[in-house]
């Protein structure tokens, strides 16, 4: 099945549409891309439509940075499992095409961005604009190849990204115990969550597996940001203050901090957030999902069942098979009898009385082949 997802993903170059491309369209970005209003309509049209509509609009398929990084975890994960070296042949190729597409930021920073231009409610960016998340996913793959290769270099790209994260962003907060880090370099206010504890996640790594231990101060006090901020019941919202976005206690967002938090701890040996941990996870497993596996859209709200949810709940629970094995395997059980199509693709979401059948390759694709191995591995942790 891993095997088949990869297949069919390399058979595309790699290269596929994504959630929010719309304005890549020649069309849409000549009718539409002159005002925050029509962008927005456009790419929430596109977005929202039950059908793809991007071959019709001329949308180009694109390498998605973000992707590529997840590619490469899976295709890691793979060879752990098998050491077969032709995952490490797949794993350069797109580590030379990340290495093409790293822009150099105002700071001398490396830093990664889509391959779009993007308009959401609180920010409009330019195609390629250097983006904290995307660039966190990057170095996380960089940092896990580095710990199985052990190849230096590998290590001085992450390096090259800090001064991306610590001087290009905004800092949204900056007091003594807390950082809060922008999303983008761009006149922002929103304060997203997952950013800061994802760059705190990079820090810590790189902190430990380089013995440069000054960066594991900054990593605290974002990391303590975002950990201050989970609700007295222990989910956390989307955005500080919550009123800044639509998005409440949503499933992938949730799990991102959870992985991260997850991660930092590790790396850095400070478990003093460890309650917190233990109790956001468990309000993930509890809020976010159904009981038959499929990933709810918000705490409050079912549908659509994304397959990105699918993805980051099989690796969050694949962590902990000890005592959420079950939750995993149903979750994996549901994606692959829902929205596997046998070509080697996932479909979309899951609506609540069709399906949407189409596959945006770093959303459905990439996703699914970093908790497929993810999967296998805590399966194999849990035999041994």
């Amino acid at each position: 099945m891993l095997d088949a997802v990869l297949d069919y993903s390399e058979a595309q170059g790699w290269r596929g549409f994504d959630k929010h491309d719309a304005l890549n369209s020649p069309f849409l970005w000549t009718f539409c891309g002159w005002s925050r209003v029509t962008r927005l309509l456009a790419v929430q049209a596109v977005m929202r439509s039950p059908v793809n509509l991007r071959p019709v609009l001329a949308t180009p398929r694109t390498f998605n940075p973000k992707g590529l990084a997840l590619f490469m975890r899976g295709l890691l994960d793979r060879y752990a499992l098998d050491g077969d070296q032709g995952h490490l042949v797949r794993l350069r190729t797109l580590l030379g095409q990340l290495d093409a597409m790293a822009v150099v930021t105002p700071s001398g920073g490396r830093a990664w961005g889509y391959q779009y231009p993007w308009q959401d409610l609180g920010f409009f960016a330019p195609r390629g604009t250097p983006n904290a998340v995307v660039t966190a996913f990057v170095c996380e793959a960089l940092l896990a190849a580095h710990r199985q290769l052990g190849e230096p270099e590998l290590l001085s790209r992450v390096e090259a990204a800090i001064p991306f994260f610590l001087g290009d962003l905004q800092h949204l907060k900056d007091e003594p115990e807390e950082l809060c880090l922008s999303y983008m370099p761009l006149p922002m206010s929103m304060r997203v969550l997952d950013v800061s504890i994802l760059v705190a996640s990079v820090l810590a790594q790189f902190a430990r597996q380089s013995n440069q231990p000054q960066w594991l101060e900054p990593a605290r006090r974002l990391a303590c940001y975002v950990v201050r901020r989970q609700t007295d019941y222990h989910a956390w919202f989307y955005t500080d203050p919550p009123g800044d976005s639509p998005i409440r206690h949503d499933n992938y967002h949730t799990g991102f901090i959870l992985d991260a938090l997850s991660s930092y701890m590790d790396a850095s040996g400070d478990r003093q957030w460890q309650p917190q941990y233990d109790a956001g996870l468990a309000f993930y497993a509890e809020h976010l999902f159904e009981p038959s596996g499929a990933p709810r859209w918000m705490s409050d709200r079912a549908y659509p069942y994304d397959i990105h949810g699918a993805a980051q709940g099989m690796l969050t629970f694949s962590r902990h098979m000890d005592t959420h094995g079950g939750l995993a395997r149903r979750i994996a059980g549901w994606a692959l009898d829902e929205m596997y199509n046998p070509e080697g693709r996932f479909y979309h979401q899951r609506m609540r009385w069709y399906t949407k059948k189409f596959t945006q390759l770093r959303w459905c694709n990439a996703w699914m082949v970093r908790a497929l191995a993810a999967f296998a591995q805590g399966i194999h942790r849990e035999v041994d």
